[in-house]
C-alpha cells in the first residue's frame, strides 16, 4: 500500500479537521472536500492492494459502502468538534455522553464494515470479502490513531 501517500492525506484531513471553523456552511464545505480526498486515496489504495482480483460489481458495493461510512465519518467529526469546544467542561454528565456518542459511533462503524463485508463476500468471494474487512479495520485504526495521536487528554490542558 502506499502508506506515505495515505498518511499525507490522512495528516491534512486532521490539520484542516482542526483548524476548521466551526461556522456551519463553511465547515461542511471543508470537510465535504477533505472526505472527498481522502476517498479517492483510499479507492486509490483498495485499488492498488486487492489488484485485478474484483470485478465491476464489487465497486459498486464498496461505492455504496463509501457513501455511509462518510455519514459515520461527518458523526465523527461532529463528536471531535464537541469534543474541542466542551473540552474544559468534560466531566460528569457530559464526559459520560460524549463517551455514550463514541461507543454508539464505533458500534455503527463496527456493524457497517460487517454488513459490506458479507455483501462483498456476496459479489466477490470470501479471500476478497477478507481482504475487504482487514483493510478497513486497518484504515479504521490508522484513523482513530492519528485523532487520539492530536488531540489532548482529558484534563491535560489548562484553559483559562
Amino acid at each position: 500500500m502506499k502508506t506515505k501517500t495515505f498518511k499525507t492525506v490522512l495528516s491534512a484531513f486532521l490539520l484542516l479537521l482542526s483548524m476548521i471553523s466551526l461556522q456551519a456552511q463553511s465547515a461542511t464545505e471543508e470537510v465535504d472536500l477533505l472526505q472527498s480526498l481522502y476517498g479517492m486515496e483510499k479507492k486509490s489504495l483498495i485499488s492498488e492492494f486487492l489488484g485485478n482480483s474484483v470485478n465491476d460489481s464489487f465497486w459498486q458495493v464498496y461505492d455504496t459502502y463509501e457513501m455511509e461510512r462518510k455519514a459515520l465519518g461527518k458523526e465523527r467529526i461532529d463528536l471531535l468538534s464537541n469534543y474541542v469546544e466542551n473540552y474544559s467542561e468534560l466531566q460528569g454528565d457530559k464526559a459520560d455522553e460524549l463517551i455514550n456518542k463514541a461507543e454508539r459511533l464505533n458500534k455503527k462503524q463496527n456493524s457497517l464494515i460487517s454488513k459490506y463485508t458479507k455483501k462483498v463476500r456476496k459479489v466477490a468471494g470470501s479471500e476478497v470479502a477478507a481482504q475487504f474487512y482487514q483493510v478497513e479495520h486497518y484504515l479504521l485504526s490508522a484513523v482513530r490513531a492519528e485523532i487520539f495521536e492530536n488531540i489532548p487528554f482529558i484534563g491535560t490542558l489548562k484553559i483559562d
